[in-house]
């Protein structure tokens, strides 16, 4: 059976913990591989290679870093097809969506690839009596970044790109549920020419992650993953002294008052809350619908549409949707159906009992809708993470945004509407960091920063985009004094400068 190891200054490294993981198609639940655990001494080994690379690296240039970087833009680019088959291959979502998530990442890639503009400092001349002062920023040193199974290759890129353009050195831990396609990213940028341990990868689980967390030559951790891991991971990162952003879960609601297009609505609803079977912390999870005209007019319009969606592998060209992870995950999320019934929802369609014929052993779990939601509900107060939609309803506006506004968490949030007056007091008055404005998922580009609110995010930076810069780099003023040429026959003044 494969092994899938670590990739450690430009080489794969062979696991020495005498641990692994199993590694599954979910699409027919068998095990295709396995993954090596790192131990805490390859991790070590990993971040060594990382803090040497760090002291020339550094110091190389812009112009430098940029070649590096659009070298590695056009290698991703020619193997997409082959990242997205990996992604398919061990995470399930069709390939469509795979494709999809590679292009998001490439975009940080073209992010990354205008550092010299992003690192550009600041002057102030003549501050005082000869004196200047300029603002610059450097890097940390080297930093670590943590990342889910539901991206993996688009999460990556989100971080390591940005890091590595200003200069620091990177060790990446990814989900030991889908590890192949960060070997890939690592080996295209090792083949785009960046230096031994600029990048590395170290496969594992929970003991590969607190040795990050307290290794003293790790400067930062980036974390994408739940709410209580990211909470976790700031602790951890933070009694050690360490710069921290640890993006959790969500539980994203589209507002959809009357006046909307409720046909647009629901097709942006069933593609935000199933796609990638709902793997996604930006999916749409409770549909809060302004009015019961509304609420039942809508709810027609998704059984209509969640009833006719195709599931199956995600190689499968006519599948629109891919099974989820795990068997336990599975388990997990059709959990939430039955006891939405019991707690007094109603199931308008039921997506539990679904096989599809051929791959009778894979993680497949169909679409569920659920009405008549209540906060109350574990299906509401719970990220899901699977293809399961809440329908809530209230009776005003105001109502709605007292509903979004309690929720503990604060990702994303979408309104549906014509009228601009009613969008734009939404933007301003939700409690969310992003917002979508008839669009369902409101997912920043690459120039602009993703990031969420309350339970969603536990530390001061958004991820990509101009917080990203700012976070992998730290700020130093420097204020300096040079004797004019033209005054320098009559000796040099070293007293305080004064302001006339």
């Amino acid at each position: 059976m494969r092994t899938i190891s670590h990739f450690v200054g430009n080489e794969t490294l062979s696991g020495s913990s005498g641990r692994s993981g199993p590694v599954y198609d979910p699409a027919t639940g068998r095990q295709t591989a396995e993954v090596d655990l790192a131990s805490p001494a390859e991790v070590d080994r990993a971040v060594a290679a990382a803090h040497e690379a760090f002291r020339s690296w550094r110091g190389a240039s812009l112009a430098h870093r940029t070649a590096l970087l659009f070298r590695y833009r056009e290698l991703l680019h020619a193997h997409r097809e082959e990242l997205a088959r990996l992604i398919t291959a061990e995470h399930g979502k069709v390939h469509a969506d795979a494709l999809g998530e590679v292009a998001r990442g490439l975009e940080i890639v073209e992010l990354a690839c205008s550092i010299p503009t992003l690192l550009k400092g600041e002057l102030s001349t003549q501050v005082s009596n000869g004196v200047d002062v300029a603002s610059i920023r450097q890097p940390l040193g080297v930093v670590a970044g943590v990342t889910p199974f539901n991206f993996p290759a688009m999460v990556p890129l989100w971080m390591f790109p940005v890091a590595i353009a200003c200069g620091n050195t990177f060790v990446l831990k990814p989900s030991e549920k889908d590890p192949s396609a960060s070997l890939l990213l690592a080996a295209l940028a090792r083949d785009a020419g960046f230096p031994p341990g600029v990048l590395n990868v170290v496969q594992g689980d929970r003991p590969a992650v607190e040795r990050l967390l307290a290794h003293p030559d790790v400067a930062a951790v980036s974390f994408v993953g739940s709410t209580p891991v990211a909470r976790a991971v700031q602790r951890g990162a933070w009694e050690h002294g360490k710069r921290v952003q640890a993006l959790g879960g969500a539980k994203n609601h589209m507002l959809v008052l009357p006046d909307a297009d409720l046909d647009v609505a629901a097709d942006n609803a069933i593609n935000a809350a199933y796609g990638s079977a709902g793997e996604r912390c930006m999916a749409v999870s409770v549909v809060v619908a302004v009015g019961e005209a509304t609420g039942d007019a809508l709810v027609a319009r998704l059984a209509r549409r969640a009833k006719g969606l195709r599931i199956g592998p995600g190689d499968d060209p006519s599948s629109e949707m891919g099974p989820l992870i795990t068997a336990e995950h599975r388990a997990r999320v059709a959990a939430y159906v039955p006891a939405a019934r019991e707690q007094g929802a109603e199931v308008v369609v039921d997506g539990t009992g679904l096989v599809v014929p051929g791959h009778e052993g894979g993680f497949f779990l169909g679409v569920s809708l659920l009405d008549r939601v209540t906060p109350e509900m574990d299906a509401y107060r719970d990220e899901i993470f699977g293809p399961v939609l809440c329908v809530a309803r209230v009776a005003s506006y105001d109502e709605a945004l007292a509903l979004i506004n309690g929720s503990r968490w604060g990702n994303g949030t979408a309104v549906f509407t014509r009228d601009g007056g009613a969008a734009r007091r939404f933007q301003l008055e939700v409690e969310a960091g992003m917002v979508g404005v008839n669009v369902p998922i409101p997912v920043p580009v690459g120039y602009h920063s993703f990031g969420g609110w309350k339970e969603s995010l536990f530390g001061d930076h958004h991820v990509y985009g101009p917080e990203g810069v700012r976070f992998y780099t730290r700020g130093k003023v420097i204020t300096s004094r040079w004797p004019d040429p033209a005054t320098a026959e009559g000796g040099i003044n070293l007293g305080f400068p004064s302001n006339h």
